[in-house]
């Protein structure tokens, strides 16, 4: 299995896209995982899950499991495919369950 550690994010985080504030936590975890930058997953509760759409999009990871995907409607207009979840993550990883992670060249995740 690839090195992956979660740790809880100190303080709260604001997720942005679009000109829209998808929501803040301060339950936020990072996923850090050997040859990748940190990912930050927020807790779906703490987003607006009201402006992400489920797309048809899959993908698999050998270490967290299956990844769903989510397009976000924002005032700038459909993001497709942003936002990822694992809803059922492998046992190692299950920590990121009921969580969301961003693509960080389309949602700004701001700590602080």
């Amino acid at each position: 299995m690839a090195h992956i550690t979660i740790v809880p994010v100190e303080g709260q985080v604001t997720v942005s896209a679009g000109g829209a504030v998808l929501g803040r936590s301060a339950r936020a975890l990072e996923l850090r995982e050997a040859g990748h930058p940190p990912v930050v997953y927020v807790p779906r509760e703490d987003m607006d899950m009201g402006i992400l759409e489920r797309s048809a999009r899959v993908t698999t990871c050998p270490w967290k499991g299956e990844a769903s995907y989510y397009s976000l409607r924002t005032p700038a207009g459909l993001m497709p495919d942003a936002v990822w979840s694992y809803e059922a993550p492998k046992p190692e990883v299950a920590a990121i369950a009921g969580h969301l992670a961003f693509y960080p060249d389309e949602v700004t995740v701001k700590r602080g």
